[in-house]
């Protein structure tokens, strides 16, 4: 049996003032840093046999804790970043809402549809990506692999897993560092544990 264990990069700065950040490299906050420390200690138990990570900081540097964890390197995928915001980056929602009137409503409502102006649709985001896990999966099989992406990026590769419609992307919520399991019974994927974060609570207990 194979093994996916998908997690979120830590926090930053821009998701503490709810702005977008796509392919913006953002490194983590303070906050950030001891969540990834937390989840690196979590899946420390775990027989994890490869660690990849898009080429984002908040997102390899989160993985680097995992990876060290097992003394792995961490293999870099660019095709794992966030959707691209383009032009919306570095805004928050009342910045965009001014500027670009209804397409943000147009966004939630049916992802599947818009196009954010200078970036992507949420249709490419899936294609780039669940053709990387598709990669990542048939590299390893019979093996544990642990992927540190982004909140967009996982959701959309739930969806595109289980045959969702993206319309429902928004439907799946991805906490910081949330753990996420898929375990893939004959090729099939299974999705085991979504948007876990109980290691969150320690970390608080702890700092």
């Amino acid at each position: 049996m194979s093994k996916l264990i998908i997690v979120r990069h830590g926090q930053t700065l821009w998701n503490l003032e709810k702005k977008y950040q796509g392919h913006s490299d953002i490194a983590l906050s303070d906050e950030g840093l001891v969540q990834a420390a937390a989840v690196a200690e979590r899946l420390a138990a775990e027989k994890i046999d490869a660690v990849y990570a898009s080429d984002l900081s908040r997102a390899f540097k989160t993985a680097e804790g995992i990876a060290a964890k097992h003394s792995l390197a961490v293999n870099i995928v660019p095709e794992l970043r966030e959707i691209k915001f383009g032009d919306w980056e570095g805004l928050c929602y009342e910045q965009i809402s001014e500027r670009w009137p209804g397409l943000l409503g147009k966004l939630w409502a049916t992802p599947d549809e818009v196009e954010i102006p200078g970036g992507e649709t949420f249709t490419q985001l899936k294609e780039r990506a669940y053709a990387a896990i598709t990669k990542i999966v048939a590299a390893h099989p019979e093996q544990t692999t642990a992927i540190v992406a982004h909140g967009g990026t996982i959701s959309t590769i739930i969806c595109a897993m289980l045959d969702i419609h993206l319309n429902r992307v928004w439907s799946i919520r991805q906490d910081n560092t949330a753990v996420n399991i898929i375990d893939y019974y004959h090729g099939r994927p299974m999705l085991s544990l979504l948007n876990c974060t109980r290691h969150l609570k320690t970390a608080t207990e702890i700092h």
